[in-house]
């Protein structure tokens, strides 16, 4: 099991940059599959970004490509997500998830959906203003 905890959120003007941090526990980090995700008032729960994982590239989601960069570090138990030109649009409480996965096909064909993590973080809010 794992317990993960995000921090960095905060109020930002369009145009800046952020760097979220989702540290976790265990001795175990380096095999779990990790992701960023964002949930905006009204709005369904959606994938932002996954770190390279056993040696696989990174994945954007498109709105945040060019922009955002997610990187982690395993010795430190510790998932970065560099947000760069924030956009209004970005405002959401963003969460990071974390699952083993059955396999590693599984987890390319599912580490997009939310649905796919067993665990979550409480959540930091990022605010952009216009």
């Amino acid at each position: 099991q794992v317990q993960l905890v995000e921090s960095g959120g905060g109020l930002v003007q369009a145009g800046g940059s952020l760097r979220l941090s989702c540290a976790a526990s265990g001795r175990t980090f380096s095999s779990y599959a990790m992701g960023w995700f964002r949930q905006a008032p009204g709005k369904e729960r959606e994938f932002v970004a996954a770190p390279s994982w056993r040696g696989g590239s990174t994945y954007y989601a498109d709105s945040v490509k060019g922009r955002f960069t997610i990187s982690r570090d395993n010795n430190k138990n510790t998932v970065y997500l560099q947000m760069n030109s924030l956009k209004p649009e970005d405002t959401a409480v963003y969460y990071c998830a974390a699952d083993r996965f059955s396999s590693y096909s599984d987890y390319v064909n599912g580490r997009s959906l939310a649905s796919k993590y067993a665990y979550w973080g409480q959540g930091t809010q990022v605010t952009v203003s216009s």
